[in-house]
């Protein structure tokens, strides 16, 4: 337990955007927050509250399909580059355009904010089970923790600044449905640090969760909500660990 005297530690939480339920990983999410008494917490459903980082330690983002503006973007960046963290969840970097033939495209129109989170999102095969590997297992981060097989999307992606990968997968598939649908020996980051400055963003991709309603403009009602890794231990361990890290108690 931290000593009295030390003080509150700002955070703030950005939840937001498309096709999850929003609502669940919010509640999750500061149920984790609330295990660190020293945590005073600012949610928002968007980024335009940039003045509000000034005072914050840790930026946690769970969003899809929700971008900031060119201006926010360039705050985040000075904020990251003087020591700020940030840690970016699930659909962080996801941008999704729907065509007509059904398919769904993940334009690079965002560089300036896709080069802060390391990579972009692309594409994902259907949920199902996958292997996520260890890499570095010495790391604070995932020290203790083997190999583990989940239930999630996996999230194909690329690579747009130097990565500290500390879990990853391989896929070799079909992403059904995504314009970059074909996929050969994919090595794919789940878990990486990415620095900037004197700060840095620590991007966790699993997480996935959707409940009845939250993609009624496509299918009215979804029968079967999906938790994915929330339904997992290994994930709740390691996404305190990344709480710690942002916290300052992890390098």
């Amino acid at each position: 337990m931290a000593d009295a005297d030390e003080g509150p530690i700002q955070v703030h939480l950005v939840a937001g955007g498309k096709y999850h339920d929003i609502d669940y990983a919010r509640l999750e999410l500061l149920k984790l927050f609330a295990t660190e008494p020293r945590i005073r917490a600012s949610v928002d459903s968007d980024y335009r509250n940039t003045a509000r980082l000034a005072e914050c330690r840790l930026l946690v983002t769970y969003t899809c399909d929700l971008m900031p503006t060119p201006a926010e973007a360039a705050a985040i960046r000075a904020w990251l580059e003087a020591g700020g963290r940030w840690l970016a969840l699930h659909g962080t970097n996801s941008i999704l355009r729907f065509l007509e033939d059904g398919r769904v495209d993940s334009p690079a129109e965002r560089d300036d904010v896709m080069a802060l989170l390391g990579t972009q999102f692309v594409a994902h095969p259907p949920i199902g089970p996958f292997t996520v590997r260890v890499r570095k297992p010495e790391d604070p981060l995932v020290a203790g923790e083997r190999d583990f097989e989940v239930i999630d999307e996996l999230y194909l992606s690329r690579t747009l600044s130097p990565l500290d990968v500390l879990l990853d997968a391989t896929f070799t598939g079909e992403a059904t449905g995504f314009v970059e649908a074909n996929w050969q020996d994919a090595e794919v980051p789940i878990l990486y640090r990415c620095r900037h400055g004197k700060g840095a963003v620590l991007y966790f991709t699993l997480g996935h969760c959707r409940g009845h309603y939250d993609v009624a403009a496509l299918v009215p009602f979804w029968t079967h909500p999906e938790r994915c890794a929330w339904n997992y231990p290994v994930y709740h361990r390691i996404l305190a660990r990344c709480l710690a890290w942002g916290l300052g108690r992890i390098d």
